[in-house]
């Protein structure tokens, strides 16, 4: 049996006069963490994936907190790849997350992008306090278009789950194996786009959002509030160009007008 890819990842921050700091950080294994000087005095997190992506029987785990009052972004490096997957393996990543009172967390990873014959099983988790914010964005790309892969064999388990104060707020699952060109192709349900993309805002200032945010959104997207401090939106896109093109103005507007540097490369 070949080797096997395996990593963790666990930080927490805490204030330092106006600052937000790291107060726990462990890395183990092809899973790493860097942390880029800015500008601001919130903390920036890059996760990387030394491995070079993610193939059966990998496993990787982060665990984020951002302590009350401080204000944490997570991103990657480059977009991870799920690679072809032997039929008994399936990799796995899970990622949970937590926003103390009063901090902002902003999980900003860059595209997953699923190759023909890949199995992947990916959890993530968000625990926010009553008064904490969270933006959160997962874009899926399917399959390498510049190469003309379609995805005519995947197994995908994705599963997305948001609590406030201990209270479900937003879950949002997908299960499936198969063709997924062909599932995907029907005109009722993704119009054979090449990608997609989920973005969840949880703050008071949600509502007021919504408007400016619909402006963004081409025809094959749309937003809407699940509550007045939960706005939701989701893209289907041609390609990842078409894609991020779509994502960058959004998620700019939802986090006062600035991303990762890491997205802007």
């Amino acid at each position: 049996m070949p080797p096997r890819a395996a990593g963790a990842v666990s930080l927490s921050t805490k204030k330092l006069g106006k600052k937000t700091v790291l107060d726990t950080f462990r890395q183990s294994g092809s899973f790493k963490c860097l942390f880029p000087r800015t500008t601001t005095p919130d903390l920036d997190a890059v996760l990387l994936n030394t491995a070079g992506g993610v193939t059966g029987g990998d496993s990787f785990r982060f665990s984020g907190k951002a302590a009350e009052g401080t204000a944490l972004t997570l991103t990657t490096q480059a977009c991870e790849r799920a690679y072809k997957a032997q039929p008994a393996e399936c990799g796995q990543i899970t990622n949970l997350l937590t926003a103390g009172a009063g901090a902002r967390l902003n999980w900003l990873p860059q595209e997953t992008i699923l190759f023909n014959g890949s199995a992947l099983d990916r959890r993530l988790r968000i625990d926010i306090a009553p008064d904490a914010e969270m933006l959160m964005v997962e874009p899926l790309i399917f399959g390498r278009a510049a190469m003309g892969e379609t995805l005519t064999n995947i197994r995908l388990r994705d599963r997305i789950e948001i609590r406030r104060a201990g209270t479900p707020v937003f879950l949002d699952a997908i299960r499936f194996s198969g063709d997924w060109h062909k599932h995907l192709s029907r005109p009722h349900i993704a119009n054979d786009a090449g990608a997609m993309a989920l973005i969840v805002f949880a703050s008071k200032a949600a509502e007021g959002h919504l408007d400016s945010v619909r402006q963004l959104l081409p025809e094959d997207a749309g937003a809407t509030l699940l509550g007045s401090d939960l706005l939701v939106t989701r893209v289907l896109a041609e390609n990842s160009f078409t894609l991020r093109r779509t994502l960058i103005p959004v998620l700019r507007k939802l986090n006062k007008d600035t991303l990762p540097r890491c997205w802007m490369l």
